[in-house]
């Protein structure tokens, strides 16, 4: 399967191109988007968490909102692009053989562009609040790798399951939403006890946010034990997606 996926890495690189120039094309702001959504969920729910419940984050709330806010958008903007992914390409995935997974892969990498775009508004955050690079930094490429992983194992499955269930995808917003709130992206999870608490923990994305939080803003390395369990979570996730993806590929043409 990965032997496939670099055979066809031209058509990969080709597809999210011309996914970039659809999404942006005929929009006023461009790239500027990448930037928008996540710049105005941070000022919603600053006010939100400073003005109407104050919530003690230990840094300023802005930038902890959006360190939370900017892989989370990556996320569930690669989940969304994903989902129609292989209906959105019927001419492809009827009439010519390839990796179907590049269809899926090529959202994940669009959306990685915009969370770059998006990444210069939290290095502009980091000078205006005083926040220094320190030498964890240097494990930001893991954090970030663990989440790529996680993703493309999401990607797969949601991508095969909207082929076959067309409604998936509206299910999934609702999940998307709630799964949002469950991760720490706006609030600290730690701060919740109980058995809710330990649930809320147990969700693989927010040991991820918690450590890419950790590198860049408090110049530690994230939490052994909890990154450990999301990095192992995680490629389970991208083999076992990949190859339920690779084994339901006879039935796509049938099925779209």
């Amino acid at each position: 399967m990965l032997g496939e996926l670099v055979e066809y890495r031209e058509l990969l690189y080709s597809l999210t191109w011309r996914d970039l120039l659809l999404r942006y094309k005929q929009t006023v702001m461009g790239f500027g988007w990448a930037i928008f959504m996540p710049v105005m969920n941070t000022v919603i729910f600053t006010v939100i968490f400073t003005r109407v419940v104050k919530l003690d984050t230990g840094i300023p709330y802005p930038i902890f909102a959006y360190a939370g806010l900017l892989p989370w958008n990556f996320f569930s903007s690669s989940l969304k692009f994903s989902a129609t992914s292989l209906v959105g390409n019927t001419e492809l995935v009827t009439k010519v053989y390839f990796a179907r997974e590049v269809l899926p892969f090529s959202a994940m990498l669009v959306s990685l562009v915009d969370f770059g775009v998006a990444s210069t508004v939290l290095a502009g955050l980091m000078i205006f609040f005083g926040v220094g690079i320190t030498w964890a930094a240097l494990f930001l490429p893991v954090v970030l790798l663990v989440l790529v992983v996680f993703t493309a194992g999401m990607s797969l499955l949601l991508a095969m399951a909207n082929l076959f269930y067309r409604d998936v995808k509206y299910l999934f917003e609702i999940v998307l939403t709630v799964w949002m709130f469950a991760t720490s992206v706006v609030y600290p999870v730690d701060r919740v006890g109980g058995t809710l608490g330990t649930l809320l923990r147990l969700n693989p994305l927010t040991p991820v946010i918690e450590a890419f939080r950790s590198v860049l803003l408090h110049g530690q390395l994230p939490a052994a034990g909890p990154f450990l369990y999301s990095a192992a979570f995680s490629v389970a996730l991208l083999v076992f997606g990949w190859i339920a993806f690779h084994r339901s590929e006879f039935r796509f043409a049938e099925s779209i």
